[in-house]
């Protein structure tokens, strides 16, 4: 296989873990505070890692992976903590469409800044997974006769494009610290993702019962950590672009395991999009 394949087969390796993850973490967060789930996961993720690192007497990394992962990890938790606001005040489609689209679009620009144009195949299955992405996690807005000039919809869009430029961040600053070595970027990104979700619950205090979100927030977490450790090995491998289009089909997992498990039967739209998404990801490889 070449490096372009090998690359777009652990990127679709971690979208498969991070859908897994986010399936778990949102059936659990139906029953548990969804701040409560996520740290409880980075937490376990954060003591395994320590663990490994020492360990294998890993080498620290140098000074600028270092910055550039534990910035990751306060940028991915903020973002995080902003998506999760911007699904409970609008429609959780829309929000998750803009911030889909967004997560993949940021390390794009980045890309073709850094390393020029890609070749005509693999542009076209960067559009075509752009437009997959959108598919996938783009459902209708409820109708609504009584709409105000206040209308939430349109802080909770400008919350979710906000989450979404910050995930594309923290992919581009994770794929940097990534040079350096996996294990300790993950385990800095884990660490500063930790304490800023910590800040974050002193301001925001989760109104449902605190009860057994461990149960969802462990299996959730440790898929969450394999998808990243994946994602840093594809993005050393081939181009960040093509990368991040195929990690950001993660819905796409998630939709599947909702039909399969919970009998949520998939969209027109959204099964359209999972087709294009799998062309995509044979145009990626090429």
């Amino acid at each position: 296989m070449n490096g372009p394949a090998i690359s777009a087969s652990l990127g679709f390796i971690s979208a498969a873990s991070w859908g897994g993850s986010d399936f778990i973490g949102g059936c659990g967060s139906r029953r548990s505070p969804a701040l409560l789930v996520v740290i409880s996961g980075q937490v376990l993720a954060f003591l395994l890692l320590t663990a490994l690192c020492l360990g294998l007497r890993l080498p620290f990394p140098g000074r600028q992976s270092a910055v550039c992962a534990t910035v990751g990890g306060v940028i991915g938790s903020l973002a995080l903590a902003l998506f999760y606001r911007a699904l409970s005040m609008g429609s959780m489609g829309s929000s998750a469409a803009v911030t889909g689209l967004l997560t993949a679009v940021v390390p794009v620009v980045f890309s073709l800044f850094q390393n020029g144009l890609p070749s005509a195949v693999n542009g076209a299955g960067l559009a075509a997974g752009l437009a997959a992405i959108w598919l996938i996690t783009s459902v209708p807005a409820p109708e609504r006769i009584d709409r105000k000039p206040a209308d939430p919809q349109a802080s909770a869009l400008a919350l979710a494009a906000l989450a979404g430029v910050g995930f594309g961040t923290q992919l581009i600053l994770i794929k940097i610290a990534g040079a350096s070595g996996v294990w300790w970027t993950m385990t800095l990104t884990r660490a500063a993702g930790i304490v800023a979700l910590m800040v974050v619950l002193l301001f925001w205090r989760p109104r449902r019962p605190w009860g057994r979100y461990w149960r969802a927030g462990f299996p959730a977490g440790l898929l969450d950590s394999t998808g990243i450790a994946v994602y840093i090995i594809a993005s050393q491998i081939g181009r960040l672009d093509a990368v991040a289009v195929t990690c950001s089909l993660y819905p796409a997992v998630t939709i599947l395991l909702a039909a399969a498990l919970l009998r949520e039967r998939p969209t027109r739209r959204q099964t359209s999009g999972m087709a294009l998404a799998v062309a995509a990801v044979a145009l990626l490889s090429l």
